[in-house]
């Protein structure tokens, strides 16, 4: 019987099977139960496939005729991985009750690389850890296994895909700040791709966490009837951990990730698309990072805007996209909102000469509290290499006051939200759009109007107050403003305790 909730309404499947698995997750962190759950998630789905297909084979009729269903290049023809008869999901459903199923499943983990290189190295090896409890265990494989049953289980893949990107949503959630290293909140992609309508060529992501920004370019693409095999995907992470959420997350969407790369070096230092020229680029670069090896690149090839500082990255991560862009390309990414303002180490240069050579499209202002793993403010930077439309313009648009919070440190962007923003952005771009500057939301302005204003980018000082809002309440925004930073002042102190708290700690080991 379905779940319902204190409203009479039925619960979706999803969080139906996130609270069931979160209850047996009982004293294992977040941030390793999730590759658990969602290796077993990814097992169900290609499993699935290969049932699916290894049936057919075996009814030989049609094009199956005289197929052999043990033969690994029909499942190959067909691009279903194959699955060794003690990993396929019967067998370990079989063997769920017996106190050895961590070893089990670790054993079908690694059969399953053995026979499809393309996963070497991906799926994960944890299930035999002593803090996983068997009986548990047992019970996840219960629970997962009946994610595509009666009705569903002809759209199994499609539901496994979607209860994968909900779960990653719940664990970075689950774990905080640290979640938000491998997770861009949804709101955030769906709006980037909405704004840059990745329709068909290169999609690249240089810092791609768990391949987001690619499940959402797939779905645009097929909510415009276009065709998925029109777009090919790029990407490079330098955590191998979350390198291999990505390949699984890509994998259960039949998305292919062969150039999904990984190393440890990072994109600045071994570039693993060197030769790459992208139709879009879609990021969420990390903020503000002061070691990203700046001091060894200073005679970089790709800073033709000016020598970014060694201290923060952003305007290396700018010049990066810029440079790997196609003549005809366009990038959306997120970046620290003091980006837009910022002139330490010449960064206000290579801001003046960005702004002056007509590549920046559109800057966006976004609301606070939509990041898991930092509070510092962001803002949307949308790039283009060859602007046919709008010459020496450049749109504002302030939606810091958009939004609604999903619980007291969280916020997203709504349908209505996202739809909103990336409208006002479409019908700028179209001369016969019927674009209007809305006071206090968005305007656009030209390259002389922002060199007046010395070059800042901060979509509030162009799109002022809205009119409603000309005498707004001084007490009532202040007192507001006074307990978000009294709320962050605490946060930073909480921080700043653990951070002693950890030195003390190494200092007694020392001693000892």
């Amino acid at each position: 019987m379905a779940k319902k909730n204190n409203n009479g309404k039925e619960e979706p499947l999803e969080k139906q099977l996130w609270e069931a698995a979160d209850k047996l997750r009982k004293n294992i962190d977040a941030a390793e139960y999730k590759h658990v759950v969602l290796g077993l998630i990814f097992l169900k789905y290609i499993s699935d496939a290969f049932e699916e297909l290894y049936q057919k084979l075996k009814a030989g009729e049609g094009e199956y005729a005289g197929a052999d269903p043990e033969d690994r290049d029909e499942y190959k023809a067909e691009n279903v991985f194959f699955v060794p008869e003690k990993a396929r999901w019967t067998y370990l459903l079989s063997q769920a009750k017996q106190p050895t199923i961590g070893k089990i499943i670790d054993n079908a983990m690694d059969e399953i690389e053995k026979e499809n290189p393309s996963l070497k190295g991906v799926l994960p090896k944890v299930y035999a850890r002593p803090n996983l409890d068997p009986a548990g265990l047992g019970e996840l494989l219960d629970l997962i296994g009946n994610i595509a049953m009666d009705k569903a289980k002809a759209r199994s893949a499609d539901i496994l895909g979607h209860v994968f990107e909900y779960f990653l949503g719940e664990f970075a959630l689950a774990e905080g700040k640290k979640g938000g290293q491998f997770y861009t909140p949804r709101s955030v992609v769906e709006l980037l791709v909405e704004m840059l309508e990745p329709y068909k060529g290169r999609v690249f992501d240089p810092c791609c966490g768990s391949g987001g920004m690619f499940v959402q370019s797939e779905k645009f693409v097929l909510a415009h009837q276009g065709k998925i095999n029109d777009i090919s995907v790029y990407g490079q992470e330098s955590n191998q951990t979350t390198w291999r959420l990505c390949k699984m997350n890509l994998a259960i969407r039949g998305i292919d990730s062969s150039q999904v790369k990984w190393n440890t070096e990072g994109s600045f230092l071994n570039d693993a698309h060197k030769d790459l020229k992208a139709d879009y680029i879609i990021a969420n670069p990390p903020f503000n990072v002061s070691d990203w090896s700046g001091d060894l690149l200073r005679k970089d090839g790709r800073w033709q805007y000016g020598v970014p500082p060694v201290g923060n990255a952003n305007y290396a991560w700018i010049q990066h996209f810029i440079y790997h862009l196609a003549p005809g390309g366009a990038a959306g990414f997120v970046l620290a909102k003091g980006s837009l303002t910022s002139k330490t180490s010449g960064e206000g240069d290579i801001r003046q000469k960005l702004i002056e050579s007509d590549l920046i499209d559109c800057i966006v202002n976004l609301p606070a509290k939509l990041f898991l793993n930092t509070q510092i403010p962001a803002c949307l930077w949308f790039v283009r290499r060859n602007k046919t439309q709008r010459k020496g313009e450049i749109l504002f648009i302030d939606a810091r006051n958009m939004g609604h919070l999903i619980n007291r440190r969280t916020r997203e962007l709504s349908k209505e939200d996202i739809q909103k923003i990336a409208e006002t952005y479409h019908k700028w771009r179209n001369h016969n759009g019927n674009y209007e500057d809305i006071k206090g939301f968005c305007k656009s302005a030209t390259i002389e109007e922002v060199a007046r204003l010395d070059y800042v980018l901060t979509p509030g000082r162009y799109v002022g107050l809205p009119d409603e809002e000309d005498d707004f309440d001084f007490n009532e925004r202040f007192t507001k403003l006074k307990a978000e930073f009294e709320e962050q002042l605490k946060e930073e102190a909480e921080l700043n305790k653990r951070i002693l708290e950890n030195l003390a700690k190494i200092e007694i080991k020392k001693e000892e």
